[in-house]
């Protein structure tokens, strides 16, 4: 009886210190409030339904309120015009030796052009027409096309039009080669610009430009469950596992919930260790659903969450942030 009761109140010791040490409530907000990491800066919405890998989502947007194309400059100035504290954008090499900022892997779908975006040269790239496939009644109309001619940017032109602002880079292949690339790409930039960007993608283009680029950080779907899976069975205690460490975690609302510490212990966490942290709304198939609504905004603020958000609705999300300061 003295051993049961022994190991209950060194139970209940445990259990008490695991809580006591993760409780998001004694612990402060780590930022005044939220920031925004705006998806492909501002650009016009999906109404595809079932989207797989080559789901053409341009011949199926939402009834345009705007008319800013993703993966632009005019559409990342934009973002940061209204309040993004970080923009996300698409790379792909080409074979001239540049970088294209585009999203799509061919270019049928919202060009005239047509091919693998990387087997094409950034001299043929710039003359489509990126708003070419853009509808929104399944094709009787185009209420983009001519309007878009040259406007696929190099990475060089963002970077130098954008040179003290936070960008996270999307390499769209699995290539370590692409990492290499790129690596020489950004040590051309200067130290204080890299230090502003991210990346993120494949395991082996990214671990190879992380281990190029010195203060880099960045994000691969290995690396993110290396440091959840870890962080799960550690985080109780305060450590971080090293894969946690000087990176970037995008997470699901549901599945940050079960962190330890969530939300401001985890931040605080993550931040002394210079790591940043996004929330999604959620994940569909290996897509990140952004939180893009002002109601669903409302019910992470009443949550008293303070940190990164990952939206696809900048230019909606944005204003409502600075109504409420």
């Amino acid at each position: 009886m003295q051993k049961r009761t022994k190991y209950f109140c060194l139970a209940a010791v445990f259990l008490g210190f695991c809580y006591l040490h993760n409780a998001s409530w004694l612990a402060r907000p780590p930022a005044p409030r939220l920031t925004l990491l705006a998806h492909r800066g501002v650009h016009q919405g999906s109404a595809c339904k079932n989207v797989e890998r080559d789901t053409c989502t341009a011949s199926c947007i939402t009834v345009p309120t705007h008319d800013y194309l993703e993966n632009t400059i005019r559409s990342m100035r934009a973002a940061f015009d209204v309040g993004a504290e970080v923009v996300e954008l698409d790379v792909h090499p080409t074979t001239d030796g540049d970088f294209a900022v585009f999203h799509d892997w061919t270019l049928e779908c919202r060009t005239n052009g047509s091919g693998v975006t990387r087997e094409r040269s950034m001299t043929y790239l710039k003359t489509l027409d990126l708003g070419h496939g853009y509808s929104a009644d399944g094709g009787r109309t185009f209420p983009f096309r001519g309007k878009g001619i040259g406007l696929i940017p190099t990475l060089n032109e963002v970077l130098d039009t954008f040179p003290e602002h936070r960008l996270l880079i999307n390499i769209k292949s699995n290539d370590p080669s692409e990492g290499e690339l790129l690596a020489r790409y950004l040590l051309a930039r200067p130290e204080a610009q890299r230090r502003r960007l991210m990346v993120y993608g494949g395991k082996w283009p990214v671990d190879r430009v992380l281990s190029l680029v010195p203060g880099l950080r960045g994000l691969s779907r290995e690396s993110a469950i290396a440091c959840a899976t870890r962080y799960a069975f550690v985080g109780w205690s305060g450590y971080l596992p090293s894969a946690c460490r000087n990176t970037l975690l995008i997470l699901p609302e549901n599945r940050a919930r079960l962190l330890w510490g969530w939300p401001h212990r985890f931040i605080a966490r993550m931040q002394t260790v210079g790591t940043d942290v996004y929330v999604a709304a959620s994940t569909e198939g290996s897509w990140l659903l952004g939180i893009d609504s002002e109601a669903e905004l409302e019910r992470i603020a009443a949550d008293d969450y303070s940190g990164g958000i990952w939206t696809d609705r900048i230019e909606t999300l944005g204003p409502w942030i600075a109504r409420q300061r």
